[in-house]
C-alpha cells in the first residue's frame, strides 16, 4: 500500500497558495505530516481524502486514481477532520451503530461485532453506554478514531488530533493512534514535534505548500549531527546574536537566562558546545532555511 502524491497544487480564490507543486511517497505504517499553523497540511489531507480537488497533480493509493475515482477511495479511507461534529443525545454505541448502517454494515450481528471490536481498540468500551457529548476532548477523538475504523479502511487521515488534549489524554490517544498504525497507512498531520517523535516511522516538513524535508525522524536527526551549537546568555543579548549567528531557538531557563541554539558547519566562536541534535532541531532548521 503506497500513497503517491505528484506535483500537485491548489491556490484558493483569496490568491493563498495553499500547495505549490507538491511530491511525496507515503508507505504502509504512521507517517507524520509536521508544520506550523498555515503551512498546507489540512488543504492537503482534505485533497487527499477527496473533500476539495487540486487545481493539478495526481494522488494514487493502493492503484487507485484518487482524483477520477473519489468513491473507490472513500471505501477504503478513514479520516477524522480537526473538527469532528457528533450527535450529542445518543451512547457512543448507539451512535457507532449508527455510522456502521451508514457505511453500509447491514447485518446487526456484523455490526455489534464491529462496534465492540472498535471500542475496545480505542478504550471506549467501558463507556459504551455515555452519552459523546459528555465526553472529554481525549475521549471524543478516540470515539472519532473508532468511527473512521468501522469499515477497516486500510488509509487513515488525522489533522491535528492532539491539538488541546491535556498531557493524558494526549498520551491515551497517541497509544490508540500506535496500536492502529501497524495495519494500516496512516498519515498524522500536526504541528506538535513530540508527536511526530513518539509516533512515527517516516515523516515529512511542510510549509508554503511544500515538502522541505522528507525521512525518518533518526535519519533527519543524524543529518544534523555536528551542525547545532549551543549556549547560555542574558536575554538582552539575545538580539544581537540572532544578528550575528544563526539561532534556530532559544528557551528560557530558571533563572531568566536563555538557552540559544545555532545551526552552523562549524562552530560559531569557542563560546559554543557541539549539540546532540533532536527533532525539533530538523524542524526549526527546515523552516528557517525556508524563509
Amino acid at each position: 500500500m503506497k500513497l503517491k502524491i505528484t506535483n500537485l497544487s491548489k491556490t484558493y480564490k483569496n490568491g493563498v497558495k495553499a500547495l505549490d507543486h507538491l511530491n511525496l511517497e507515503i508507505g504502509a505504517g504512521m507517517f507524520g505530516l509536521l508544520g506550523p499553523n498555515g503551512a498546507g497540511k489540512s488543504s492537503l489531507m482534505r485533497t487527499i481524502a477527496t473533500l476539495q480537488k487540486p487545481d493539478s497533480g495526481s494522488i494514487e493509493f493502493d492503484g487507485i486514481n484518487i482524483l477520477e475515482n473519489e468513491m473507490e477511495l472513500r471505501k477504503v479511507l478513514g479520516y477524522l477532520p480537526q473538527e469532528f461534529g457528533v450527535y450529542p443525545n445518543m451512547s457512543a454505541k448507539n451512535l457507532l451503530d449508527y455510522f456502521a448502517r451508514l457505511k453500509g454494515i447491514s447485518s446487526a450481528k456484523e455490526r455489534d461485532a464491529i462496534v465492540k471490536k472498535v471500542l475496545e481498540v480505542t478504550n471506549l468500551y467501558d463507556q459504551r453506554n455515555k452519552h459523546v457529548s459528555g465526553y472529554s476532548g481525549g475521549m471524543k477523538q478516540r470515539f472519532g478514531i473508532a468511527q473512521l475504523l468501522l469499515n477497516n479502511p486500510k488509509l487513515i487521515i488525522v489533522d491535528e488530533p492532539t491539538a488541546g488534549l491535556d498531557p493524558a489524554e494526549r498520551h491515551r490517544f497517541l497509544n490508540v493512534l500506535r496500536e492502529i498504525g501497524t495495519n494500516h497507512t496512516v498519515i498524522f498531520s500536526t504541528h506538535i514535534v513530540d508527536d511526530v517523535k513518539e509516533l512515527c516511522h517516516n515523516m515529512a516538513i511542510l510549509n508554503g505548500g511544500k515538502i522541505l524535508a522528507h525521512g525518518t525522524p533518526k535519519e533527519a536527526e543524524d543529518r544534523l549531527r555536528g551542525h547545532i551549537w549551543t549556549k547560555i546568555i542574558i536575554r538582552e543579548d539575545l538580539e544581537e546574536y540572532k544578528a550575528n549567528f544563526n539561532v534556530i531557538s532559544e528557551k528560557y531557563n530558571q533563572d531568566n537566562t536563555l538557552n540559544i541554539k545555532v545551526y552552523s558547519e562549524t562552530a560559531p566562536n569557542d563560546t559554543f558546545i557541539n549539540a546532540e541534535p533532536q527533532l525539533e532541531d530538523v524542524y526549526f532548521v527546515a523552516l528557517k532555511s525556508d524563509q
